[in-house]
């Protein structure tokens, strides 16, 4: 976007701008969010960048009306390159804390390149370099803590990622000018307490949001045991790099496209990582403004986008627990894979003392299974050829073989899923659209897909081609369009 764009979009307040870009105004020295209920800044005044990142590397501190550490992130685009490609695994990494205690080399080894392709990626995608992008969701992520929580400083600056508490109150200070403890004496009457063994979030979407549809969905397909839907919203026992507890998400309270995000204090430790599966699970970071015109241009979608036009593709919180799910679920119904996927949980799973009842189990692990045997994942109610069928993908997965993380490759993760007997190409395609978030992600043997395609699952494939790179959300249209 050139600047001219970036002015209109800002003058209008346009929300589907939010995230995209970011103006830094020279007369205060602050950078906001397209949306700021600030007055409009002259054309003179403004500076334009394509992340906050950048607009903090030119000297902008982060306005504490907009907040624009609550901006929904861009992971959801779809690259074509292979660069931007990299550059947004990385970015979606980075986010979810990799580089908390794991250097820029471990996060190059994880994608699979040479650390120094993957700082001129970043540099050449995002304008920084790693660390900073890295140091810059560190301090956005404590910022936040710091309106929306009563932690305490030190638990705030490990939360964030820092090493030390010395170390967070100096960054904290040269970014925002002031220190962390003034933040949070101006914060203070607008922040409501939470109890001390929770901590509640907000994490913003680009509007609209289909919350309701996301929620009916998953409560469709909640395992038992381990997550669970109601009115109060979608809870679940939460496992994550050590961390055992639980959360909640519901629509937040006078916001059109947000979530609450009330979760054990217990998980705070990890919580890039929880916040970042967190998004992947509800699809926060799409655009749904340009995947609905993209969609609606073809007759076939228009209405259904029309009458859901925040639909979302519902991710995957663990992508492991999601290709479980797939696998029980071939050739039977929704409710009959549930029973199945919640004896798995209670006769092989693990548990979560931390987590109320009723969300206190995870699946089984991959070696949980392995351990386990054919006979007893077969005793659950599974023909002896889909219980191997499970035990071959739990010995992928354990041996690295497959990479169920939102971001993995999705042609290389598809065929080594479908390389395993007893995973044709619907059951991978559904796991690369949820576990991967892959938008592309194309069910053409599916029977409602088929149906309205064209009977064939080649006739649906030749049909879905306008709808590149977006076919995931065609996909949850038709899904959501027809009837039981």
């Amino acid at each position: 976007m050139d600047d001219d764009a970036c002015l209109a979009a800002l003058r209008a307040r346009d929300a589907r701008f939010d995230g995209v870009f970011f103006v830094g105004v020279t007369t205060t020295g602050v950078y906001c969010r397209p949306i700021c209920p600030a007055r409009t800044p002259g054309a003179d005044r403004c500076r334009f960048f394509a992340s906050a990142a950048l607009a903090e590397r030119a000297g902008f501190r982060a306005c504490l009306r907009c907040r624009p550490e609550l901006a929904p992130g861009r992971h959801r685009r779809v690259p074509v390159d292979a660069v931007p490609a990299l550059a947004a695994a990385a970015a979606r990494l980075i986010d979810a804390g990799f580089l908390g205690d794991r250097s820029v080399a471990d996060l190059a080894d994880r994608l699979g390149v040479s650390d120094r392709h993957l700082r001129r990626a970043l540099a050449s995608e995002l304008g920084v370099s790693p660390v900073e992008l890295a140091q810059t969701r560190r301090l956005a992520l404590a910022k936040q803590l710091l309106h929306d929580t009563d932690l305490g400083l030190a638990e705030i600056a490990f939360a964030a990622g820092f090493a030390s508490v010395r170390r967070f109150n100096a960054a904290f200070r040269a970014r925002f000018g002031r220190a962390p403890s003034a933040l949070r004496r101006d914060a203070a009457t607008a922040r409501a307490a939470d109890a001390g063994d929770a901590v509640t979030l907000r994490l913003d979407a680009r509007p609209p949001l289909d919350a309701a549809a996301l929620l009916a969905f998953l409560a469709a397909r909640a395992v038992p045991g381990v997550e669970r839907v109601d009115a109060a919203g979608y809870h679940r026992g939460v496992v994550v790099d050590g961390a055992a507890g639980w959360l909640v998400a519901r629509p937040a309270p006078g916001k059109a496209a947000a979530l609450e995000l009330r979760l054990a204090a217990s998980l705070v430790p990890r919580l890039p990582a929880v916040l970042a599966r967190a998004r992947a699970l509800f699809d926060l970071d799409a655009d749904p403004d340009a995947i609905g015109r993209h969609l609606a241009r073809d007759p076939r979608l228009a209405a259904a986008v029309r009458a859901r036009p925040g639909l979302r593709v519902p991710g995957a919180f663990d992508g492991w627990e999601v290709a479980v799910r797939a696998i029980l679920g071939q050739q039977i119904s929704v409710a009959a894979a549930t029973t199945l996927a919640g004896r798995l949980v209670e006769r092989l799973g693990g548990t979560i003392p931390a987590a109320p009842p009723g969300l206190d189990r995870t699946m089984p692990s991959p070696a949980a299974l392995l351990a386990a045997g054919e006979a007893a994942v077969a005793a659950i109610g599974l023909p002896a050829a889909r219980a191997r069928t499970l035990l071959a993908l739990a010995d992928a997965v354990s041996r690295g073989a497959i990479d169920l993380a939102p971001g993995a490759e999705p042609a290389r993760t598809h065929a080594a899923l479908t390389a395993i007997a007893g995973i044709g190409p619907w059951t991978a395609s559904y796991v690369a659209m949820r576990a991967l978030a892959w938008p592309d992600a194309f069910l053409a043997g599916d029977l409602i897909v088929r149906r309205a395609l064209g009977g064939t699952a080649a006739a649906a494939e030749r049909a879905s081609a306008p709808w590149r790179p977006w076919r995931a959300y065609a996909v949850l249209h038709l899904w959501t369009g027809a009837p039981p």
